[in-house]
């Protein structure tokens, strides 16, 4: 089957390989999915500027051309050379499937098609690009603490900046739930820091703002402490700002695995809850520090264990529908809050 891992994707990406046709790009962090694509295209060797060479199509705009997919795949440029057809907003749309089939089946010649979608199932269009010879599918997962420490280090090595280590672990739990708008926030502090050798915590905060406007840091300790109340403020707070739910999972997912690494250690070396936080590693941001004490004495290890296998259940029923994500997303949140508030 060709397809990709997430992890795979960025080293293909620097080297992409020509014997496909379709570049199928797909995933719940469309911010991800957007540079992904982006980065195929300019390594496809086709001119992005010339309208003639590169044809862009949005799948999703009214009345566009049910067939106009195939009816350019086919045409042969006025001036000859390798074309580019970039399609955004794809979906398992039947019309749009059955053109997708035929083109795998046909490819036509000295033509690269990128498709753009977000999160899709298996089979379908997943499935009809990642069974043919001429199609390579490309995951787009939210960004991991690895991933994160990648883009961080290439963002700030690239502006010939140091990032101090609370200013670092401060990015870590912020970041990570859409690749484009963490991104943006390392472009700014990289520029906000410009000409001096260190990025501080309070460089971070200062661009960032509150980097917790949007409510993460609230619920992920008022979950982590059984904190209804906090809770019921923090969320409000959350949706009221417009954040998103695949982005709040992951950095719930992170403190939980987080939480597992001390309570092992503090099971493990017989540690107090406070002198396990104090050894963590990756340290605990500061801040957190007093709530995370809190958290390791309330969660076993076993209820940690089980507490993951509900957000990675969350994950899953989120991206199968996306319209109930919202609703996933409070019922996890409060399950888990009452889960905790009961230990306690």
């Amino acid at each position: 089957m060709a397809q990709l891992k997430n992890h795979e994707a960025d080293r293909f990406i620097a080297r992409p390989d020509r014997d496909y046709t379709i570049y199928l790009v797909y995933g719940p962090d469309h911010g991800l999915v957007s540079e992904r694509a982006s980065a195929l295209a300019k390594g496809s060797g086709v001119p992005l500027d010339d309208p003639f060479s590169t044809i862009r199509i949005d799948a999703a705009s009214p009345g566009a051309d049910p067939e106009r997919l195939v009816n350019e795949a086919y045409t042969v440029g006025m001036f000859g050379g390798r074309r580019l057809i970039w399609l955004r907003g794809a979906g398992n749309d039947r019309a749009l499937l059955g053109q997708i089939d035929m083109l795998l089946g046909d490819p036509p010649a000295d033509t690269m098609i990128i498709v753009e979608a977000g999160d899709l199932k298996k089979g379908g269009l997943r499935g009809a690009v990642e069974k043919a010879p001429a199609g390579l599918a490309i995951a787009c997962y939210t960004d991991n603490d690895r991933a994160l420490q990648e883009l961080i280090d290439r963002t700030f090595s690239a502006a010939g900046l140091r990032l101090e280590l609370d200013a670092r672990r401060f990015l870590i739990d912020h970041l990570g739930g859409d690749r484009a708008a963490s991104r943006a926030e390392l472009d700014k502090i990289a520029l906000y820091a410009l000409g001096q050798p260190t990025v501080t915590l309070s460089d971070v905060q200062a661009i960032c703002g509150d980097a917790s406007a949007l409510g993460f840091d609230d619920i992920s300790m008022a979950v982590l402490t059984g904190d209804l109340k906090a809770l019921d403020r923090a969320v409000v707070k959350f949706e009221s700002g417009g954040g998103a739910p695949s982005a709040l999972l992951a950095i719930l997912t992170r403190q939980f695995q987080a939480l597992d690494r001390i309570r092992a250690d503090m099971d493990m070396q017989g540690k107090n809850p406070a002198a396990a936080v104090a050894h963590a590693r990756p340290p605990v941001f500061f801040a957190r520090r007093q709530a995370m004490e809190q958290a390791v004495a309330i969660w076993s290890a076993p209820a940690i264990r089980a507490g993951l296998g509900r957000l990675r259940e969350a994950v899953l029923q989120a991206r199968q529908s996306r319209h109930l994500e919202t609703d996933v997303l409070r019922m996890t949140l409060l399950a888990l809050t009452v889960q905790s508030a009961r230990r306690r």
